[in-house]
């Protein structure tokens, strides 16, 4: 499954050389709906974010996760610190930021819950498909308890 999201990233990259990029100046916004599978754990999650572009080529995105883990309830909160390196049709960045992650082993009874803080650390990319519409990816790293390495899939809607 990785090897197929990695070629669809590698053809998309390749079949845009013509796309222009939203500006990432002070100001701009997008919304973000992403699937995501951490890699460690081996759970999937969905979730949304809103990122705001605070000074050129700095955004700060607060985002929410629902992980679907194998027993219990789990979830994700985190605010993250954007810098892209690149502007054009495709957008790289390196993000930093704050985790906390809530978990919940047997929601039906008496079940432990657990909420863990930590940092998360990563690097992603914004490709532009057409004027309201790009293909948001990042590969990550959370420290919390659980420490999951994982990558997020999705779009990204500019405002």
């Amino acid at each position: 499954m990785m090897k197929k999201a990695l070629l669809v990233l590698l053809l998309s990259l390749l079949s845009l050389p013509w796309a222009y990029a939203q500006s990432l100046e002070q100001g701009n916004s997008r919304v973000h709906v992403y699937g995501t599978y951490g890699l460690r754990w081996n759970n999937p999650g969905i979730g949304g974010g809103f990122e705001y572009f605070f000074a050129d080529k700095f955004a700060i995105m607060p985002s929410y996760t629902y992980i679907f883990p194998q027993v219990g309830n789990e979830s994700n909160f985190s605010a993250d610190l954007r810098y892209y390196v690149s502007d054009g049709p495709s957008q790289l960045y390196f993000m930093a930021g704050y985790s906390q992650t809530w978990e919940d082993t047997q929601p039906d009874g008496a079940g432990t819950r657990r909420s863990s803080k930590g940092a998360n650390v990563g690097v992603g990319a914004y490709i532009r498909v057409a004027d309201w519409i790009g293909l948001s990816t990042e590969f990550n790293f959370q420290s919390q308890a659980r420490q999951e390495v994982g990558f997020k899939v999705g779009f990204a809607f500019p405002l």
